[in-house]
C-alpha cells in the first residue's frame, strides 16, 4: 500500500528508535504484504519480484522508519536470497531445509540474519576465524560473529565457517544454522547511535551441531555465496539510503517553510 509509511511508520518511528523496541507487529504486516521474501520465487511462497521492485520497496519502507528498512533488507537480501539460491542440492533435502528455513521466514513468522562479519576480520570473507569441523553425518561450528543485524530476534542464521583453512577463501563454507542449536548463544546489545529498533550483537557458537542438508551450496563456495548475497545486499542499502535521505528532505523543507524567525 501506498499509504504505509505515513500510516504505520511515520507515527512510531521516533519511539522505535527511542527504545530500541523491535517491531514485530509492523514485521507481519511487511509479510501480509509480500515484503518479506520478494526476490523468493512464487513456488517456495515468495512474491517472485524483481530487483527494481525490491529497490522501490525497500525506500518507501526506509523513508518511514529507517529501523523497519534495515529489518526488512536483512530478511529479504542477507537471509531469505542464499537460503533461496543455494539450500541442498540434493532436491528432496532442498525442499526440506526450504520448508523449514524459508518458508517461515518469507511469512514473518520467524527472523533471520547473515553471519559474515568478524571481531578481527571484519567483512572480509576470505578470512573467516570461525572452524567448520566435518564430524560424520554432520558439522561441527566454533567461533564469533561480530555486529550482525537482528541477531537478537533471530531464529536461523546464515553462518560463514572455514572448512579447509589449506585453501584459503576456496575453503570457506556457508551453512544454515538454527538460533536454538545447543552451544549457540548472543553478546549483549550494541548501544548504537542509531537504527536502534534493529538490534546488534555478536553470535557465539560453541561445539554447534549442524546437519550435512544445511550447508549451503557446496563446500568451499561459501566465498562465492557471500560476495553473490553482498552484491544484491548493495542493492537494499542504496535504497534505505535513498529513503532516509528523502524523509530528511521532506522534514527540512517542511521546518524551512513553517519556521518564524525574527518575529
Amino acid at each position: 500500500r501506498a499509504e504505509f509509511p505515513e500510516e504505520r511508520l511515520f507515527p512510531i518511528a521516533a519511539d522505535l528508535d527511542k527504545t530500541h523496541a523491535f517491531p514485530r507487529d509492523i514485521v507481519a504486516e511487511l509479510a501480509e504484504l509480500g515484503l518479506l521474501g520478494m526476490n523468493v520465487s512464487e513456488e517456495r511462497g515468495g512474491a517472485g519480484m524483481d530487483a527494481v521492485s525490491y529497490a522501490v520497496a525497500m525506500e518507501e519502507i526506509s523513508r518511514g522508519c529507517a529501523s523497519t528498512g534495515v529489518i526488512m533488507s536483512v530478511q529479504n537480501s542477507l537471509y531469505c536470497a542464499p537460503v533461496d539460491a543455494f539450500c541442498a542440492d540434493d532436491a528432496v533435502a532442498a525442499d526440506a531445509v526450504a520448508a523449514d528455513y524459508l518458508a517461515p521466514f518469507v511469512r514473518g513468522d520467524k527472523i533471520g540474519c547473515f553471519g559474515l562479519s568478524e571481531p578481527g576480520n571484519g567483512s572480509d570473507a576470505g578470512a573467516a576465524s570461525t572452524m567448520a569441523r566435518d564430524a560424520g553425518d554432520h558439522w561441527v561450528l566454533n567461533g564469533s560473529k561480530a555486529w550482525i543485524s537482528n541477531a537478537l530476534e533471530a531464529d536461523a542464521a546464515v553462518v560463514f565457517a572455514t572448512t579447509d583453512k589449506s585453501l584459503r577463501h576456496k575453503g570457506i563454507s556457508a551453512f544454515v544454522v538454527p538460533c536454538d542449536a545447543e552451544g549457540f548463544s548472543r553478546g549483549a546489545p550494541e548501544d548504537k547511535l542509531g537504527i536502534r529498533a534493529c538490534s546488534t550483537a555478536s553470535l557465539i557458537l560453541e561445539d554447534v551441531k549442524v546437519p550435512k542438508s544445511h550447508l549451503l551450496g557446496k563446500e568451499g563456495e561459501g566465498f562465492k555465496i557471500a560476495m553473490k548475497t553482498l552484491d544484491g545486499g548493495r542493492i537494499g542499502v542504496a535504497s534505505q539510503a535513498l529513503g532516509i535521505a528523502q524523509a530528511s528532505l521532506d522534514v527540512a523543507a517542511k521546518y524551512a517553510g513553517d519556521r518564524t524567525a525574527f518575529g
